[in-house]
């Protein structure tokens, strides 16, 4: 490969060779770089530019001695814009927070570096990271490499779509309620949201700590588009940072299987058509877990949408309580409009019943719980459709219903602090043209990596997303 296709590795690949002296970090950046160049402009997904910064930093690393390097030496990332990068502005698309300059480096962008990653540039999110769309008044729409009618997703979607695009093996993303899922199912991207405590999180800029359950739901993690990359970069994503007291130094692997794994299976969508497409994609996923050694039992885990409903709700209670301030002071009229319709479709707790609430968390964590300790995965939809169009979640209570309220698997995984993977498992070949249909792999608390490995096991037997844009298809079953 030449060092102008350098781009289309995956982080694997790439740190091998970085690491092992074939290729150095300045190749290696300046072909994702060059990429960037050539697609981004149509893209939208990277935002701020900071290849002074990366190819500074490159130099540096091409000099590291090979016992010094990192797992993650010379590799290519992407930092959404609401996390603190030191120099850069903490925006979070806001127009009013342009010029929030952050003091100093986030946990995620600390440890990130510390292992020998490279910072590229920083990616779209909308307007207060609140949107399964990316699109916000200060930088504008991200459009899907797939093609403009499909949403690239949200909120970490210029993330999702600049790693579809080969605009670096890794982006960063965060996740309230599906914010890394949304937009690895809108590009076909590969994620796990981590679990309460796993990585530490804060941003040295914000003025005031964050509602408590936004601080249980809320968590840090990466795209790729390659599932195995998610093992080797996790890791140093979990490092301990003293400034998270609430973080738990818990190693990523944890202890192997006494035997086969058991996958709990469920097509239940609560109410909502199961299109032929993603009922496909279920099939395969659970019949590539089959081949791969898992024992799957298609079996109805715990009430997920009563579960997924309570705590999105008690979510636009708290917004409600401790938000609303700066969405009316900062938010543009369609975000504040965005918001009127989130209050519709999911009733906010107040008062009383917002404290009960809160504590009826443990409740459903501890069935999940029982559950998961006869069947360690479950194997759900992530969405019962087809990815959205751009700025269905706009259009009024129905839309939100199609957008959100079908997403009760998202949302539900928050709220009860469990790890879920996305991964594709479907090329579906839809009027508009071919789109990805990613499942989801819930795991155990500290079990990210039982989720990944579920989730290698199905890239394996059915591969990789490519979107069209990389000039041709990788192989992907239909």
């Amino acid at each position: 490969m030449s060092n102008q296709e350098l781009w289309r590795l995956s982080a694997e690949e790439l740190s091998t060779q970085t690491r092992n002296g074939d290729i150095s970090p300045t190749e290696a950046v300046t072909s994702v770089l060059a990429r960037m160049d050539q697609v981004n402009p149509a893209l939208n997904a990277v935002v701020e530019d900071l290849r002074d910064e990366a190819l500074a930093r490159a130099e540096v690393l091409d000099s590291t001695p090979k016992a010094l390097r990192g797992p993650l030496h010379g590799v290519p990332v992407t930092i959404k814009i609401n996390i603190d990068q030191t120099g850069h502005p903490t925006s979070n698309g806001i127009p009013a927070l342009k010029d929030l300059i952050a003091p100093d480096d986030a946990p995620v962008v600390q440890n990130l570096e510390r292992a020998g990653a490279v910072v590229i540039g920083r990616s779209n999110t909308p307007e207060f990271s609140f949107r399964a769309d990316t699109d916000n008044p200060l930088y504008g729409r991200t459009h899907n490499p797939w093609g403009r009618h499909i949403s690239p997703g949200g909120s970490s979607g210029g993330g999702g779509a600049a790693v579809m695009a080969g605009i670096g093996p890794l982006a960063h993303g965060n996740d309230i309620g599906g914010s890394l899922r949304f937009p690895a199912a809108a590009n076909g991207a590969v994620t796990v949201k981590p679990g309460f405590g796993r990585v530490p999180a804060w941003n040295p800029s914000q003025k005031a700590e964050r509602g408590l359950l936004a601080q249980l739901m809320s968590v840090q993690g990466l795209m790729t588009r390659s599932a195995r990359d998610l093992h080797l970069s996790m890791p140093a994503m979990i490092a301990p940072d003293i400034r998270d007291p609430f973080h738990a130094p818990v190693p990523w692997r944890g202890a192997a299987p006494d035997g086969p794994v058991k996958v709990a299976f469920t097509r239940n969508t609560h109410g909502y058509d199961l299109h032929p497409e993603v009922d496909a994609a279920l099939l395969a996923a659970r019949d590539a877990l089959m081949d791969a050694g898992y024992i799957v039992e298609e079996i109805e885990p715990p009430n997920v949408f009563e579960a997924g409903r309570t705590g999105y709700r008690a979510l636009m209670g708290e917004i409600h309580a401790l938000m609303k301030p700066d969405l009316d002071a900062m938010g543009s009229e369609i975000i504040r409009t965005m918001f009127d319709t989130y209050f519709q479709e999911f009733p906010p707790f107040h008062g009383d019943e917002l404290l009960k609430m809160y504590a009826k968390r443990s409740h459903y964590a501890r069935q999940w719980a029982m559950f998961m300790a006869d069947y360690p995965l479950v194997l759900t939809p992530f969405l019962p459709h087809p990815f959205f169009a751009p700025d269905r979640d706009r259009e009024g209570v129905a839309g939100a219903h199609d957008v959100l309220g079908c997403a009760v698997y998202s949302y539900a995984m928050n709220y009860m602090g469990l790890p879920a993977a996305c991964v594709p498992a479907r090329l579906a070949q839809l009027p508009k043209g071919p789109q990805p249909i990613n499942v989801q792999i819930v795991a155990p608390r500290w079990r990210e990596d039982m989720a990944v490995d579920a989730a290698i096991a199905i890239e394996d037997r059915i591969g990789q997303m490519a979107a069209p844009l990389w000039g041709h298809m990788q192989s992907m079953t239909t």
